[in-house]
């Protein structure tokens, strides 16, 4: 099995769920291994913008990084253990291969996650 290209087309798909927002986000970088996305709002303590999410290659897996399940927890309560399971820290879920059933359920949280921002006025 060729990993990059396996890693490409993980985060290819990865990437589409988060470039969905993008047109409410500021995107920070925008690579062939890296897409990243802030808010506009400016967080009090440090004076830069709230992270939204990010989709990395790493060495080993493909990130899918989103900010908003961090800040807001009970947006996992409902998770599947197929998602769960791939979650490394507190909002942070790594692929190795495409899995359209788990990638479909993490569009829909990140929707969710979108939502809640935007509820709090970080959007």
């Amino acid at each position: 099995m060729d990993t990059n290209h396996t890693f490409d087309e993980v985060f290819s798909k990865l990437k589409n769920i988060m470039m969905s927002f993008e047109n409410k986000l500021e995107v920070k970088v925008d690579t062939d291994e890296n897409y990243y996305l802030d808010t506009k709002h400016i967080m009090e303590h440090n004076k830069k913008p709230l992270f939204f999410g990010a989709v990395q290659i790493k060495k080993n897996y493909v990130s899918y990084h989103l900010m908003p399940v961090y800040a807001c927890p009970t947006l996992l309560q409902d998770i599947s253990s197929n998602l769960k399971k791939r979650m490394q820290g507190k909002a942070c879920f790594n692929f190795k291969k495409v899995d359209d059933e788990v990638f479909q359920e993490l569009s829909d949280l990140t929707k969710k996650g979108f939502e809640k921002f935007e509820s709090k006025n970080f959007i």
